[in-house]
């Protein structure tokens, strides 16, 4: 009893969630479950499911990528190639960011222009745009983008705990840029992989 009762903690914490990019409604559905089960007796009990649910909610929301706390003022529509670069892997993908009313659109495609990824950020949400598959490491690197394009002067108000010197701006614990132009920059994630970013003209390299 005791080891499907783990299991099922198991279950409910980890595959799920990360496929939706940690999103609350799938540990909504995990509150729902552990809900299900005959109420606990006693304050201990009850602190004990209330402990439960707040760990649940919180990993929900360290999960997700940070959005800023109003849209940045970027130039759009940008085009950008993106080499994500991991041991001896690359792949190159061509990005278009274009401002779509009332939100942003990211339309990332390989250099075959085959679609990788697709989303919309609507009032600081992510939401599929299209038919393709939960892609949660392109909404991350959408996310991390985001922040490296925000302009200088906007990032403090935008990203709390965030900081910038000269050529290097960090959101610590999370993502490390490296500029070399404002819209050509290396960016880091803490266990990988590195993604290369510049912006796209003429034909695709």
């Amino acid at each position: 009893m005791f080891i499907a009762s783990r299991l099922k903690y198991q279950t409910c914490g980890s595959g799920l969630a990360r496929e939706s990019g940690g999103s609350v409604n799938i540990n909504a559905e995990c509150i729902a479950a552990f809900a299900s089960k005959p109420a606990p007796t006693g304050v201990v009990g009850v602190l004990r499911l209330l402990l439960v649910v707040a760990a649940l909610l919180l990993s929900a929301c360290a999960g997700r990528a940070p959005l800023p706390v109003h849209n940045p003022d970027l130039s759009l529509p940008l085009q950008l190639h993106i080499q994500r670069l991991q041991a001896e892997n690359r792949q190159d993908w061509v990005l278009v960011i274009q401002r779509e009313e009332p939100g942003i659109r990211w339309s990332m495609m390989d250099l075959l222009g085959i679609p990788q990824a697709r989303q919309k950020l609507i009032d600081k949400t992510w939401e599929s745009d299209g038919f393709l598959p939960p892609n949660p490491e392109a909404r991350e690197l959408f996310a991390a983008l985001l922040f490296a394009l925000t302009p200088k002067d906007e990032l403090a108000a935008n990203y709390p705990g965030a900081w910038q010197h000269g050529k290097q701006r960090s959101l610590p614990e999370r993502w490390d840029i490296r500029y070399a132009q404002p819209q050509n920059f290396e960016l880091q994630f803490p266990k990988g992989p590195t993604y290369q970013v510049t912006p796209l003209s003429g034909e695709t390299p």
